[in-house]
């Protein structure tokens, strides 16, 4: 199992975990499972098709006005459910990787928002990484720039105050989260959630649907408020993408449905983020909303 999909936590996460529980919402975010090798609802290497869309190694170009940089593939926790788990075996990109994503951007006006992703961004060294959004930064048709990473969320001390101070000289700047589960919403993410927020860095989370770690309503809003008290804001629940290795964590659309449905009838508008299904071909974030509030008694 190992070999196909490689293993990494970092001592902080794996010490939240509650070592008796096999079926602790932690253990099962990070911790390798038989059924990523044995069991399958047919999921694919690339879900989404984004091999499909790189004009060049490492670069999505999927949409027209933003592309998404996957500078590493290197992250601290590589998390069972994640939808890019075929790089996990490769680095970080080459210098001369970065140098053409770079190239590229300058070379297509069309792109006002460059994505800095992985793997995770925050595992590059600070200098390369500020290199890198400093270049972005040179392009003048480059308006924001947004960087995704789970660093809050699985080593949250590396949120320094000498990282967000380089962060804040490119805003700006955009960050993007993944918390999917209220136990990560510990004291010291919190603290790493706030340093970005004070340095005017708006933070974002990216929760995904996960059988067993979040599909249950109570769990669901106890994160959500969570989210809300430390001042990061509800984005995106994604269905988790069919990704081969991760079916066992997929939950039936018509249940998450309901779920958000309930959410959103008992928590406050600042509290709810979109339910999507991410599509490949260009298609986007499908919203996945039901329509049982529109009922005769409900119209009367």
């Amino acid at each position: 199992m190992i070999r196909n999909f490689p293993f990494a936590i970092t001592p902080y996460y794996f010490c939240l975990m509650k070592d008796s529980d096999i079926e602790d919402p932690i253990r099962l975010q990070c911790v390798p499972d038989p059924r990523e090798i044995a069991f399958s609802l047919g999921g694919v290497d690339d879900p989404l098709a984004e091999d499909r869309d790189m004009p060049l190694p490492g670069l999505i170009h999927r949409y027209a006005d933003r592309c998404l940089a996957m500078v590493t593939h290197t992250c601290t926790m590589y998390c069972r459910h994640c939808n890019r788990k075929r790089f996990w075996k490769e680095g970080a990109a080459a210098k001369s990787r970065l140098s053409a994503m770079i190239d590229y951007v300058a070379a297509t006006p069309g792109i006002r928002e460059v994505i800095v992703s992985g793997g995770d961004p925050l595992t590059l060294p600070e200098t390369v990484l500020e290199g890198f959004l400093g270049a972005l930064r040179s392009i003048p048709h480059v308006e924001v720039l947004r960087i995704g990473s789970r660093i809050p969320v699985v080593l949250p001390m590396r949120i320094t105050p000498s990282l967000v101070r380089m962060l804040r000289k490119h805003r700006p700047l955009w960050f993007n989260t993944q918390f999917n589960s209220p136990r990560e919403l510990t004291p010291e993410a919190a603290l790493a959630c706030q340093r970005l927020v004070d340095a005017g860095i708006p933070v974002s989370n990216q929760s995904v649907l996960l059988r067993g770690v979040n599909d249950t309503y109570e769990t669901m809003r106890e994160l959500l408020y969570g989210l809300q008290r430390i001042s990061v804001r509800p984005y995106y629940l994604f269905s988790c993408d069919p990704v081969r290795g991760a079916d066992h964590f997929r939950v039936d659309l018509w249940k998450g449905m309901e779920l958000m449905e309930r959410i959103s009838r008992s928590t406050s508008g600042l509290c709810v983020p979109l339910f999507v299904l991410d599509v490949p071909g260009g298609k986007g974030k499908m919203p996945l909303q039901t329509f049982s509030l529109l009922t005769d008694s409900f119209l009367a």
